[in-house]
């Protein structure tokens, strides 16, 4: 595993010189298609001057959006991510160059730049992606759990976009036995939370002295762990935990984000929002704004925006309900404002207002939180900040996922907050607008557990010792 890391990281490095090198050509190619072969010796002067600072916002911006993760990746991701990264870099020189006035660009050399680059580093990428696809080997991966939790590790696993990692092996009992059986024919070893604490340590010491890896879920006491304070004792080492809570001074940060986003996101929706608007009010009777009353920061309630995407009397015998995958009491047009997240808009005033914030956990009923904070102890931490348009679960999870499961995440987003990861939720936002499954209800009627992980083990021709 130690090699393949390296291998991985050199990978890494050769394709970012090659981005590097590819995207200088892309601004050659620009010059040349600008001026032909007779450039102005001032703007090239200029760009050779200039050639590593620009290289260096390209590099910041695209490991800042992540583009060289290729695991749990579609060509589409390549693509987007490629487009986004450009428009980021050209827009950041655009805005140098005219500005600061440091860089001698002409316009036309950076709007040809951005196609060819886009071009240009597109077939780069997706050559790069293919590569990997192909060569990068498998990961065998043995899953130790109790039977009911298995079938939902299993379909985790199965969701990853081009899955790297291979379950091979499910234990469902005999754990420490069955883990020294299989050491050597597996690479990583994920534990669930419901194994005995016993149990754990002594498969981890057996997984350790073998050197192979260990996979951990998210479980409550792990997100405490995170960026713990370091003590020393005399000869004591202890660790101080962290409040799930933001610090003052980047809790101010954020509201300045918050205001200057909101206003500039209502600017570019504002056209979106008004014909949103007209076809509400044309295609099914009621108002088309949706008050709702949902709960924010230290439990407050207050009153939600968004535009009707259900008929006016949706809850009128069923009381509070969640959406479900095929609800039908969403409206035809509620159905696709619901899928490119259009009706969540208006929340942009709930912003501005102090409501809410651009990103954070997404606010639910006070019905509904009652009944969480009811069967999930630690529920009432995903308060101590305010709610947001957008979130952490709402990216890295399924619109379809369980509160438990959105929990950790939302408390995974408070622990390690910064106004970065804020920046990159809300770009990885734009792209979770077009993927079917992140607008899907929850489902409706589940396969019993025994029954799926039957299925799940004979359909991919996984051992199961137990």
């Amino acid at each position: 595993m130690k090699q393949s890391a390296e291998w991985n990281g050199l990978k890494r490095l050769l394709t970012m010189i090659g981005d590097v090198g590819l995207f200088n050509l892309s601004i050659l190619l620009a010059f040349y298609w600008r001026f032909g072969r007779v450039i102005p010796e001032y703007n090239f002067d200029m760009y050779e001057r200039s050639a590593i600072y620009i290289s260096l916002l390209f590099l910041f911006v695209n490991f800042f959006l992540g583009v060289y993760v290729y695991y749990n990746r579609r060509i589409s991701d390549i693509i987007f991510n490629t487009v986004l990264a450009q428009t980021i870099t050209i827009l950041g020189l655009t805005m140098i160059t005219f500005m600061g006035r440091l860089f001698a660009f002409p316009r036309l050399v950076l709007g040809y730049s951005f196609l060819l680059s886009i071009l240009i580093l597109g077939i780069w990428r997706i050559f790069i992606y293919y590569m990997y696809v192909r060569f990068t080997s498998n990961y065998k991966v043995a899953v130790l759990s109790y039977e009911h939790e298995l079938p939902a590790v299993l379909e985790n696993f199965n969701s990853a976009k081009n899955n790297k990692h291979k379950v091979t092996y499910v234990v469902s009992d005999h754990f420490v036995e069955n883990a020294k059986a299989i050491i050597d024919k597996v690479d990583i070893f994920y534990l669930t939370k419901g194994l005995p604490d016993e149990t754990r340590r002594e498969i981890i010491d057996i997984i350790i002295k073998h050197e192979k890896t260990i996979l951990l879920p998210s479980t409550f006491d792990n997100l405490l762990m995170l960026r713990p304070n370091l003590m020393n004792f005399e000869d004591e080492s202890v660790m101080g935990m962290t409040q799930f809570r933001i610090k003052p001074e980047s809790a101010f940060l954020k509201r300045i984000f918050d205001i200057v986003v909101g206003i500039l996101m209502l600017i570019v929706a504002s056209p979106f929002m008004l014909i949103t608007a007209i076809l509400v009010k044309l295609t099914s009777p009621g108002p088309i704004i949706y008050k709702q009353v949902r709960i924010t920061m230290n439990q407050r309630e207050f009153k939600i925006l968004k535009f009707r995407t259900m008929s006016a009397t949706a809850e009128a015998k069923s009381g509070p309900v969640l959406a479900t995958e095929h609800d039908s009491r969403i409206t035809p047009v509620g159905k696709y404002l619901r899928k490119f997240r259009l009706d969540e808009l208006p929340q942009i005033f709930n912003v501005l207002k102090g409501d809410m914030s651009i990103v954070g956990p997404r606010p639910e009923r006070p019905f509904f939180v009652n009944q969480f904070n009811e069967q999930e102890p630690h529920y009432y931490l995903r308060h101590n900040v305010r709610a947001g348009i957008t979130g952490y679960a709402q990216v890295y999870g399924k619109y379809a996922s369980d509160y438990h499961s959105k929990l950790k995440f939302d408390l995974l987003y408070i622990k390690t907050y910064s106004i970065f990861l804020d920046a990159r939720i809300l770009l990885q936002t734009i792209k979770i607008l077009f993927d079917k499954v992140s607008s899907q209800g929850l489902e409706e009627d589940p396969e019993p557990a025994r029954q799926k992980l039957h299925d799940i083990v004979v359909e991919q021709d996984i051992t199961h010792l137990s």
